[in-house]
């Protein structure tokens, strides 16, 4: 994974999250009562429910990787005390856009953290105990009946941020041990097992076997992939980002090439207060992605962009949406063998709890599955953008660096040289 991803939450993350600043109880977004701990009101029967300072149940499975103090990180499973059952929904993000914010609340602050420091480089040193076991258990594509046993018990405290969703109590881990074997596909166990294989062409690997791109995501963390010698864990909200990187940069080398599309193509869905609207037009490949807040500070906007020379730097600014919007962009027109440019808005109402990135993923897969609405030009496809979008149409192009490209050429063919236009 490139070094330009490393990145913990942005300033301009933290600036459109104020829950993330607030905590519940400082009101920075102006209710009287906080929404978050006002929608979850079962965390204070969850507390009941911690009492001691062992546990048993099935982990969904469930790892996390913390990012403060890297390369010493905080690492450990996530186990709710539920034994036997299918617990996966609980870290099911692919499934949550059809669900309630308390539902998926509500799964999260199930789910009990164990958490131990240690350094990232022993994920290539056989020996530590609580890394073997937590290893074993996300290569399982099944929840796995776990023990963990705390030194103290695990203090409940439900932060909310803008990347990765919540998780309910943590404590400091004595031990953990899996009561069962992990249902492990034989694919997953194959590129594990290479210690030849780079991480890339492990992941790409794993991508076309089909493997759920969470998976994957959970075992890059738990530092599964690549050469031996160059194994490490990767803290969670980086590795998210990298796979959707990874993917998204093998699906562009794959379309750059191909004819454009001949109409504008406009989809859109809106789940849990967030909509998003994804605008392909003919063109070389060009993204553009806008964040807008209902909410919050005044300049409520992020934009990241790129041309069809792709994207060196980190995109800091929509941060993680950005990579993981792009990710369902790019797969969509290498499934219809065309490039486009495009224009994705994502657009926030006050109802949104932070919960992470998953779900601009999740709702641009599914507006991709709708039937789109067609236009000839750039500008009757504004007219119908206009029906969809919120905020003000000319207050995004205003800020759009793509669009003042596409003004400044007299065609496009003028712009994109010869050997992309297909």
């Amino acid at each position: 994974m490139t070094d330009n991803l490393k990145m913990s939450s942005t300033s301009a993350e933290v600036k459109r999250n104020l829950c993330q600043k607030c905590q519940g109880w400082r009101k920075l977004c102006g209710h009287g009562i906080c929404p978050i701990l006002a929608k979850a009101q079962s965390i204070a029967e969850i507390q009941k429910t911690f009492t001691k300072t062992d546990f048993f149940g099935a982990s969904p499975p469930g790892f996390f990787v913390g990012e403060y103090g890297y390369p010493r990180v905080s690492i450990g499973p996530l186990v709710p005390p539920v034994a036997s059952e299918d617990t996966s929904i609980y870290d099911a993000e692919e499934q949550w856009i059809f669900k309630t914010m308390e539902e998926i609340i509500g799964y999260r602050s199930a789910l009990v953290r164990g958490k131990k420091t240690i350094s990232v480089k022993k994920a290539k040193e056989p020996g530590h105990r609580l890394l073997e076991t937590t290893q074993e258990l996300v290569m399982s594509s099944k929840p796995v009946d776990t023990e963990m046993s705390f030194i103290k018990r695990p203090k409940l405290e439900l932060v909310f941020s803008p990347r990765v969703p919540p998780a309910g109590p943590s404590g400091v881990i004595k031990q953990a041990r899996l009561t069962e074997n992990p249902k492990v596909p034989q694919v997953v166990d194959k590129v594990v097992s290479d210690i030849d294989l780079k991480a890339i062409n492990g992941i790409i690997k794993l991508y076309d076997d089909k493997i759920n791109q969470r998976h994957i995501t959970r075992l890059l963390s738990a530092g599964l992939f690549g050469v031996k010698k160059n194994r490490k864990l990767v803290p969670t909200t980086w590795s998210i980002t990298a796979v959707d990187d990874i993917l998204g940069k093998r699906y562009w080398k794959r379309i750059i090439h191909n004819p454009w599309i001949n109409k504008v193509k406009i989809f859109h869905y809106k789940a849990l207060g967030n909509l998003v609207v994804i605008f392909l037009y003919p063109s070389a490949w060009m993204f553009e992605a806008f964040e807008y807040w209902f909410f919050g500070s005044s300049d409520a906007m992020a934009v990241d962009w790129e041309t069809w020379r792709g994207r060196k730097t980190y995109a800091k600014d929509v941060a993680g949406a950005y990579y993981c919007t792009r990710l369902e962009v790019l797969e969509y027109l290498d499934m219809i063998q065309r490039q486009a440019g495009c224009f994705l808005f994502m657009e926030v109402d006050k109802e949104w709890i932070p919960c992470g990135v998953w779900r601009f993923r999740e709702i641009a897969k599914e507006a991709l599955k709708q039937q789109p609405i067609l236009a000839d030009t750039l500008e009757d496809g504004f007219l119908e953008l206009r029906k969809i979008i919120r905020y003000p149409l000319e207050k995004y192009l205003e800020r759009s660096n793509t669009y003042k490209i596409l003004r400044k050429q007299e065609t496009l063919e003028q712009f994109f040289p010869k050997d992309v236009q297909g």
